[in-house]
């Protein structure tokens, strides 16, 4: 793209008439997600420590972060059409109470003793089911809570990337001076605090969202399915970041973090990760400014930056530059983000949102598991450098062939 072209897809979009972000309406929903952040970035370090101290070793460890993990990507598709059909925020009210009295419950039987590895995948699993009921409801909400829902996703992504960084430590401080127990039941007051919030969100009715009539759950889903698969600007960018997952990203997460660790020591690894918050952070600020004509393009070129991540790793840079590495990745992984969300929010119908971004979020998660599985064991036959390599190509070939897509590169932004 010519330099010309760029700068004029890439522009800064001020008026004194832009709408106001900081509404109440606003402010509540940032509280429900901020809080709900948190206790989902404070959960798997809780976790682990509560399944080590109880005996059950790696192997448990593992069990239980799957069983986190495993139905949320199994049901998200079905919390999508429950999510239109009985309303987003009423969904979302029920997880989060729903939630709390699983890791309630969780929490109690650490603090009275040593509870089976089957009751502790049981209710971590019903919390993963809890969250594949509130997450499309995140994208339900947000157009419909502001004006200005670039500036909202970018807004909301900062506190995201702050609460990544800040929930892990959080719990290993509290882990320092609390038994795991008292971890996980302060995690759980997180949706309590959620949950609230949201009921208060009045403007927002509890009920779904403009349906004429009803409808079967079969018809939904294949609604949802149908709206998916009319827009090719979306389930082209699926297919294309599903191979990304499988090559790019799932090695630089599993080889690039245990290299880190490695050879550099965790607590580089701990800089590292904290150069990579920061600069979502950045990225979710640029994504406030900047308002490209052509948002999917913008997104993917600024992806190209991500190649930098797994690249740093592969090639033995001191740690310095490696978090700097890091850091303008998380600049370019934030900025498309918002600008992905914010193409999808402001181009799908709002009665189909929830479906819609289920299907999205099902197809975006279903590869990275498997890349991350089989990185390792490809890594004992090939090598953990040119496997790193690999992912570095594989974000280059990812932003090229979202910028050969017409549907892709040509989709325009869509104020709402």
């Amino acid at each position: 793209m010519a330099g010309s072209d760029m700068a004029r897809d890439l522009h800064v979009k001020e008026s004194p008439s832009d709408p106001p972000l900081w509404t109440a309406d606003f402010r509540l929903f940032f509280a429900a997600r901020t809080t709900s952040l948190l206790g989902d970035a404070m959960l798997p370090v809780a976790t682990t420590a509560a399944v080590i101290r109880a005996g059950y070793g790696a192997s448990g460890v593992g069990y239980a972060l799957a069983a986190l993990i495993a139905p949320f990507a199994a049901l998200i598709i079905f919390g999508g059409v429950l999510s239109d059909r009985y309303g987003a925020r009423r969904l979302m009210v029920v997880s989060d109470t729903a939630r709390l009295c699983f890791q309630a419950v969780l929490a109690l039987l650490f603090l009275l003793g040593t509870p089976q590895l089957w009751q502790i995948l049981v209710l971590l699993a019903l919390v993963g089911a809890g969250s594949a009921i509130f997450q499309p409801g995140v994208a339900s909400i947000t157009p419909r809570i502001a004006q200005d829902v670039q500036k909202a996703n970018a807004t909301l992504r900062i506190s995201e990337s702050i609460t990544a960084v800040i929930g892990p430590s959080l719990a290993g401080l509290l882990l320092a001076v609390a038994s795991p127990a008292a971890v996980i039941a302060l995690d759980a007051l997180s949706f309590a605090v959620s949950g609230v919030c949201l009921f208060l969100l009045r403007s927002i009715p509890m009920g779904p969202f403009g349906r004429d009539g009803a409808s079967s759950f079969r018809a939904d889903l294949v609604e949802g399915w149908r709206e998916f698969r009319a827009r090719t600007w979306l389930w082209s960018v699926i297919v294309v970041y599903m191979f990304w997952q499988l090559a790019g990203a799932g090695p630089a997460m599993t080889l690039g973090y245990s290299t880190l660790v490695t050879d550099y020591g965790a607590s580089t690894f701990g800089l590292v990760m904290s150069a990579l918050g920061a600069g979502s952070v950045l990225g979710g600020i640029i994504a406030i400014r900047l308002r490209p004509r052509y948002p999917l393009r913008a997104g993917a070129l600024s992806m190209i930056v991500w190649t930098l991540m797994p690249l740093g790793v592969a090639l033995g840079l001191p740690a310095p530059l490696i978090a700097g590495c890091y850091a303008v990745s998380g600049v370019g992984m934030a900025f498309w983000i918002v600008m992905f969300h914010t193409s999808v929010q402001t181009h799908v119908p709002q009665d189909v949102l929830g479906r819609v971004h289920a299907y999205d979020a099902a197809g975006s998660l279903v590869m990275k598991p498997i890349g991350q599985a089989v990185a390792g064991p490809l890594a004992v036959v090939v090598g953990t450098v040119p496997l790193l390599g690999v992912s570095a190509g594989m974000a280059l070939v990812t932003c090229a062939l979202l910028l050969a897509i017409p549907a892709v590169r040509g989709l325009q932004r869509v104020e709402r």
